[in-house]
Order: C-alpha cells, then sequence, then structure tokens
C-alpha cells in the first residue's frame, strides 16, 4: 500500500508563524545623519540583524555630504545601535553587520554622487551577491524629495528592469501639506517608481498594539456583534505627548499638530478601528476596507465648536518649568501654529451611523499616551437605586497603543461588603506580561516588510488623498484665526473640554 504523503504545513506560503527572510540585498539610507537615521533606522536594522531576519547578502548603504569612509561610518552606525538597540549589542553581530557597510558622500544636486551610488549598487553583485535589489529610504526633509527622486530616475536606480531585480522606495510622512501637493507628490513618486514599490510609511501602523486591533475584533467573536452603533456610544483616538517641539522648529511650525499627526497616525488608526472585515489578511484586502472607512468619513457642519486647535504657552510638566512654544528655539514672533488638534468626525455608514470619533492630539501634555478608547451605551434598564451607581460609568475597551502596551476592559462590579454598591473595575492584558518576548520596535517591523515588499502596513496613495480630504476643511477653517492657549501639563485648553460637554461627553483621562 502506498503511503499517503503529507505536504509539511510549515512550507505553507500563507504560514506565518516562520519569519521570513528578504531576498539578497541593499537599504540606502539617505539623511543617515539624521536624528530619524540615528535614533530609529540604525538600532531597527542592528535590531534585525540580531533576531537573525537579515539574509547574508544585505549591505546598508548610507548617503550624505559628510566626509566619512566606510570606516568612519560604521563607528557612526556602532554608536546608535549600541545606544538605541532594543536587543543586546553583541560584537559578533555587529562584525557581521559592520562587514556590510558603505558610504557614498554627496549632495542631492550633485549628478556625480548618484552616478557613484549607482555604480556602487551594481558593483554589490559581484561583491556581495545582490543581483539588483535595493530599498531606498528618503529620511529627508519633503522639500528634497522631487531632486532625490530625478536624481534616482536620471540614473536608473529606480528602474527594476534596468537594475534585473526590485527597487522600491520608503517614503517618510508628511506626505505632502494639503491635497493637491500630496497629489503631486504621489504622481511623482509613481512616476520615477512603479506604484507597488511606493511605501508611504506610518510608523504607528507597525506597533504590535495596532495590529492586535485587527485580531482582537475578527479573531474572536466576543467582540464583533457589539462592535456598531447599537452598542457603541463614542470613540475616541488619543495621541498626547509631554515633550515639546525639540529642535524642529523649522519643520513644525510650517506643519503644526493636524498635519503632523491627524492627517496620518490618527486617521488611519480610525480607519482600522472602524472598518469592516476584510476578505483575507493581505495588503489589497486591508487596504480596501481602510479606503472605504476613509470615504464615508464626515466633518462636523459647526466646524467652530467641534474642530477645537491650541498652542501650549508656558508651565509646569513633571516638577518643572517648561517654556511656551513661543519660546522655543526657532518658533517666529507670533506664530499661530498649532501643537494640540482636537476634532469630532462621523462615519456615514450604517455600522457607525450617529457614533461619533472624538480625536486630539497635543504636545506638552501630561504624560505621553497612544489609546483608542470605544465607550459604550448603558445599559437600557438598571435594577438599581440611583444611589447603588453613583460610580458607575460606561462600560470601555481600551486599547493602549504606548507606552503602556495593552488592553483594558472596563465593567461595573460591586463592591463586596453588605450593601449593594455598583462600580467600575478594570481588566487588564498587559503584552509585557503576556509574552516572553519583548514587543519589536515599529520600524523593526517595516523595514523588514519593505524588504520583503508586503505593503499590508502601509497607507497607499487612495488613502492619503481621502485623509487630506478630511484635512483641508479644517486647516481652511483655522486659516488666520489664533489657537486657543493652554497651560503646559495641562489636558489642552478649555475649548477641547467644552467640545465634548456639548455633547454630554468628557475626555478619558488616560
Amino acid at each position: 500500500m502506498t503511503p499517503t504523503v503529507r505536504a509539511n504545513p510549515l512550507r505553507d506560503p500563507r504560514d506565518r508563524r516562520l519569519p521570513r527572510l528578504p531576498d539578497p540585498c541593499a537599504l540606502v539610507v539617505f539623511g543617515v545623519t539624521g536624528d530619524l537615521a540615528r535614533k530609529k533606522l540604525i538600532p531597527a536594522v542592528y535590531d534585525l540583524a540580531n533576531r537573525g531576519l537579515l539574509p547574508p547578502g544585505f549591505v546598508l548603504l548610507g548617503f550624505a555630504r559628510r566626509d566619512w569612509d566606510d570606516d568612519s561610518f560604521a563607528e557612526v552606525l556602532r554608536e546608535a545601535a549600541q545606544k538605541g538597540a532594543r536587543t543586546p549589542f553583541r560584537e559578533e553581530v555587529w562584525d557581521r553587520l559592520a562587514s556590510s557597510v558603505k558610504f557614498v558622500q554627496g549632495s542631492f544636486n550633485d549628478d556625480q554622487a548618484f552616478d557613484t551610488l549607482a555604480k556602487t549598487l551594481l558593483d554589490l553583485e559581484h561583491s556581495h551577491g545582490i543581483p539588483g535589489n535595493a530599498a531606498f529610504y528618503l529620511s529627508i526633509p519633503p522639500s528634497a524629495f522631487p531632486v532625490v527622486l530625478k536624481q534616482m530616475q536620471r540614473t536608473g536606480m529606480a528602474s527594476n528592469e534596468a537594475s534585473g531585480g526590485w527597487r522600491r522606495v520608503v517614503v517618510e510622512k508628511p506626505f505632502g501639506h494639503d491635497q493637491e501637493s500630496a497629489r503631486a507628490l504621489n504622481e511623482l513618486v509613481d512616476d520615477v517608481f512603479t506604484a507597488p514599490d511606493v511605501f508611504r510609511i506610518d510608523h504607528y501602523l507597525g506597533k504590535e498594539t495596532v495590529q492586535n486591533l485587527l485580531a482582537l475584533r475578527f479573531a474572536n467573536t466576543l467582540f464583533e456583534p457589539i462592535w456598531n452603533s447599537h452598542f457603541v456610544d463614542s470613540v475616541q483616538i488619543t495621541m498626547a505627548e509631554d515633550v515639546g517641539i525639540g529642535t524642529r522648529a523649522g519643520f513644525y511650525d510650517e506643519t503644526g499638530a493636524a498635519r503632523d499627526v491627524l492627517q496620518n497616525h490618527l486617521l488611519q488608526l480610525l480607519a482600522l478601528t472602524a472598518m469592516e472585515e476584510p476578505v483575507s489578511f493581505n495588503a489589497e484586502a486591508i487596504r480596501y476596507e481602510k479606503l472605504k472607512i476613509l470615504r464615508a468619513v464626515s466633518l462636523p457642519d459647526d466646524l467652530a465648536s467641534y474642530a477645537v486647535r491650541g498652542q501650549y504657552e508656558q508651565g509646569w510638566l513633571a516638577g518643572q518649568r517648561v517654556r511656551g512654544y513661543l519660546e522655543e528655539d526657532g518658533v517666529p514672533a507670533g506664530s499661530r501654529t498649532e501643537t494640540f488638534a482636537a476634532v469630532r468626525l462621523g462615519i456615514e455608514t450604517r455600522r457607525w451611523a450617529g457614533v461619533p470619533f472624538y480625536l486630539r492630539t497635543g504636545k506638552r501634555l501630561p504624560r505621553r499616551v497612544t489609546e483608542i478608547a470605544i465607550s459604550f451605551k448603558p445599559a437600557p434598564h438598571l435594577p438599581f437605586d440611583a444611589t447603588d451607581t453613583s460610580e458607575l460609568g460606561h462600560n470601555q475597551l481600551v486599547v493602549r497603543v504606548q507606552p503602556d502596551e495593552g488592553v483594558t476592559l472596563k465593567f461595573g462590579s460591586k463592591v463586596p461588603g453588605s450593601a449593594m454598591e455598583v462600580r467600575n473595575v478594570a481588566m487588564d492584558f498587559l503584552f509585557g506580561e503576556a509574552f516572553t518576548e519583548s514587543l519589536p520596535e515599529a520600524y523593526e517591523r517595516l523595514i523588514l516588510d519593505v524588504l520583503l515588499g508586503d505593503a499590508t502596513l502601509f497607507p497607499n496613495n487612495a488613502e492619503v488623498i481621502e485623509s487630506w480630504r478630511v484635512i483641508d476643511p479644517m486647516e481652511d477653517f483655522w486659516a488666520g484665526s489664533a489657537p486657543h492657549l493652554y497651560r503646559a501639563g495641562t489636558w489642552g485648553p478649555a475649548a477641547a473640554d467644552e467640545m465634548l460637554a456639548r455633547d454630554g461627553r468628557c475626555w478619558r483621562r488616560p
């Protein structure tokens, strides 16, 4: 009798339990001397190497104006990796990575430097066995995108056909400063690279807790039946920062909180919270469902009451006096740029009709926290005296994106004793306690996905355009008006509290 041959389930390409390794490739980082590269990208690359997730044929190639050779560049990378890596620093891992580090000196308008870069990439096929595969990370100001992209187009570095492998580009936010500029930038990027090879990075989508939101909803029957307007009262999405603008005055004063955070991070979290179940867990299906939600987002008719912006003034934070925004280095006198933004949005679908989504973000708030709080409607009838439930609030499900990654479920419970008293209690799930492995940084996951060509966690062109459709009317409405002031160390201007008070609600204190 012929034995039955069974397929090895671990060889199923759909099985994600085993880590996937990219093809031999190069990662080219423009702006490799900047804060993002030193604090996030370089440590993430080291951590991937430490976890064995980079291919044997891998080269990290830096491009900047510094007068460095490969060895001096490697020393700078070593310092960044030692300082910022999540995993333990191991000499053998670093030695292996450092042997595949290269540096090209030049400015963005230097034709000869880009010719050298193109030749260096060609030479890698012989020196490191890399058959034309390269990802280009644009860790540079958005104003420099056009000149760099044109240089890559001129030298043929962006062409899959000319390279004989794959060529991909990673574009950091912001994707333009309004819908019109976003369209122009998208057209330029898609003209130089093919559309599937463009990765618009939003690092919040790389966080484990954000991805867990999909598992929470679609892997359980517990939540999905009540994830709709019949049971949900409101949704609050908060991204609070306790820091100021640091050394980013030039960028921040031209951008503001709404363009910097609302347009990308918070609208993406809203889309993941509200989207319908995708037909499969792949990039196309998930993007399709997110796009449907973004197209259904509606702004309030009364923007004066339901779109609030603020600017921090001097105050106290963590026991230290901090400067106001106008006293920060590099901020123009009389600047009206907002450092706080809050808005009430609606989603015009059958599932979410009538449910307000409150979004807020701000700097110099009491603590650093990002969370999604789903507040459920009260029970239709409570067979208790009013005094029994005076301490009882709404049931809440809170997804904590950072820093205490996890999920909290708030519900009513009887207080021990002879009297009947019901008050809120919390049931907590913490990633750090439930799993033995520490959470990878968002950039680890996203850089690896770029090298693998997996676009699941990257917004596409249409999502960016729809996000600006929401933000542009707010920016137009705010133009010429002064932001509300709030003291550093508070939760924003009083107008933001009044916004929710009009609806009989209040902001959740994280």
